[in-house]
């Protein structure tokens, strides 16, 4: 309880979804614009930076096509020059505030009709806060002569956008690397519906994964959920998930299933049975593909919060053989991801 927590904020500035959830629909009664959710965070950062003096703190803000990094404690920031110095607002606010602010719009301005379309770089941005934490943990592990780092990292994603099913292994790849880093990942859903990848990046390494009722109350929220550091949530009720989405997407065609064939060589997951793995060039036989087809169930039902099993029928082959079943995804990408 007594280290510095590091904290690695991904924003997700998705402008269509933001527009959405500024919408009020049937099922959207109590929407939230990006200038109030952007209010709502300034306020949770600046908490965070306040309840440590060596607590560090580093935004990156996902933009379609691209990532950027907002702001970062570690870097030489100073502010605008231009800025006059206010006797009753504490300086690092302030710094954090304007530099925020200042390079959202900066980006938001600069986006074209045509970037509207282009869905949003989360993965670019994890991966540049994963890289982040690695940076700092090893430069305090090198002031520390030969000690333990006394950090604790950890990100939080607020995310307003749907999956994207061709960043599934990439988003894989990034928990794998949380995991080894020890970075707890906790996510926030603003708006829109559940998200499996957050889900599965939440539970594989340890963090919470809160779905919001109510936008207005966003604060409230970020404050007694995600503001308090792993280590002193050991002895708070923390939000758990009662459901966890262990659906995988297929290789061939990107698409989450339910239902999914696994190479049983390199554990690649395709959504029907395909004489020739595109991954590693295992092929099968026919009368496995015949086995299989035959096994498919006639209509498929989706299950968003299905527990993950595999069955195979009895007959199949222990060498080329394609197992049947809701695939973990996890499990999948833990041997297929890196390739």
């Amino acid at each position: 309880m007594d280290a510095a927590s590091h904290l690695g904020v991904v924003v997700d500035l998705s402008p269509t979804h933001w527009y959405l959830s500024s919408t009020r629909t049937q099922h959207n009664a109590r929407p939230l614009s990006l200038k109030s959710f952007l209010s709502h965070l300034l306020v949770f950062l600046n908490s965070h930076i306040a309840c440590k003096d060596e607590n560090t703190l580093a935004v990156f803000g996902v933009l379609p096509g691209r990532s950027i990094m907002l702001y970062s404690s570690t870097s030489e920031s100073s502010g605008n020059p231009l800025d006059k110095a206010d006797a009753n607002t504490y300086r690092p606010f302030k710094v954090l505030d304007a530099t925020v602010m200042r390079t959202i719009a900066e980006h938001v301005e600069n986006l074209g009709p045509s970037d509207l379309e282009i869905p949003g770089e989360l993965v670019g941005a994890l991966t540049k806060s994963l890289c982040h934490i690695n940076r700092i943990t090893t430069t305090s592990s090198a002031h520390a002569n030969g000690q333990t780092a006394s950090i604790d990292p950890r990100i939080l994603i607020l995310s307003v956008s749907p999956d994207q099913s061709l960043s599934y292994i990439p988003i894989m790849n990034s928990i794998f690397s949380a995991q080894k880093l020890r970075v707890t990942i906790d996510v926030c859903k603003v708006y829109g519906s559940e998200s499996v990848f957050l889900q599965q990046a939440a539970h594989l390494t340890g963090g919470s994964y809160l779905h919001i009722d109510r936008a207005d109350a966003l604060l409230q929220y970020l404050t007694m959920s995600f503001l308090p550091p792993p280590g002193i949530r050991q002895l708070l009720s923390v939000p758990t998930q009662d459901k966890i989405d262990f659906r995988a997407a297929c290789f061939c065609h990107k698409r989450i299933v339910d239902i999914g064939f696994v190479c049983s060589v390199c554990l690649s997951i395709f959504c029907q049975p395909v004489p020739v793995c595109s991954t590693c060039r295992t092929k099968f036989p026919i009368k496995t593909l015949q086995r299989l087809n035959a096994a498919r169930p006639a209509v498929t039902t989706p299950t968003a919060a299905a527990t993950p099993y595999i069955r195979s029928p009895a007959s199949l082959p222990s060498s080329n053989a394609i197992k049947v079943g809701a695939v973990n995804g996890s499990q999948a990408a833990a041997r297929n991801g890196l390739r």
